[in-house]
């Protein structure tokens, strides 16, 4: 399951964009912490803890702790040129609130993949999957086996074994999740074969 995580804040005394700027100059990040029936409470928290924690690479998909209160991350705004966190949204929920998080999938058993031994290629469509789960039972990654696929194979939401108590968010369709497929220079590769093999053909014919 994933880890609960803890970042210390203070609260916000003013709003506004200068205020805000304020803040970042020292070290600080603004935020908001929402929901759960209660009024929003605008905050700031330390720009390298919360760095630290983007960094672990499972933040949008783990509880966290802020001051006390169980939160989960769900918007964390960066600046376009530095990169640097300027803003996040924290959801207040409870222990076992139902909630909606996008977790990470990770391919095994490549080995064990004929098709892509054959010089096939996986093609990702999607590199997470959003899932409806307890909050206290967020799982860190889905592990989907690649074991027995071969070239044209596609691998679809229903053929995944997902953690007791969790459900797809997109319940209306049969999303494709990866595929295997025959790499552009094997394609290539064979069209110029076909190719040259139609052009001798006739400069047989004409020497008979």
């Amino acid at each position: 399951m994933s880890e609960t995580l803890t970042l210390s804040a203070e609260t916000r005394d003013r709003a506004g964009k200068g205020a805000s700027r304020a803040l970042r100059r020292e070290g600080r990040v603004p935020a908001v912490i929402y929901g759960n029936k209660a009024d929003p409470v605008g905050i700031h928290v330390n720009e390298r803890e919360l760095v630290k924690l983007l960094n672990t690479g499972h933040f949008m998909n783990s509880v966290v702790m802020v001051n006390g209160e169980r939160t989960l991350p769900k918007d964390v705004a960066f600046d376009v040129v530095t990169d640097r966190p300027l803003h996040v949204d924290f959801l207040r929920i409870s222990e076992h609130a139902t909630v909606t998080v996008a977790v990470p999938i990770v391919f095994t058993d490549e080995e064990e993949a004929p098709g892509i031994k054959r010089g096939g290629v996986l093609n990702i469509v999607r590199h997470e999957l959003e899932l409806v789960v307890d909050a206290a039972e967020i799982p860190d990654q889905i592990e989907i086996s690649l074991k027995g696929v071969e070239v044209g194979d596609s691998i679809h939401i229903s053929a995944v074994t997902l953690p007791k108590g969790a459900t797809s968010a997109i319940t209306d369709r049969d999303f494709t999740i990866a595929t295997v497929v025959a790499p552009s220079a094997l394609k290539s590769s064979e069209g110029d074969t076909e190719t040259e093999a139609s052009e001798e053909a006739p400069a047989e014919g004409e020497g008979e």
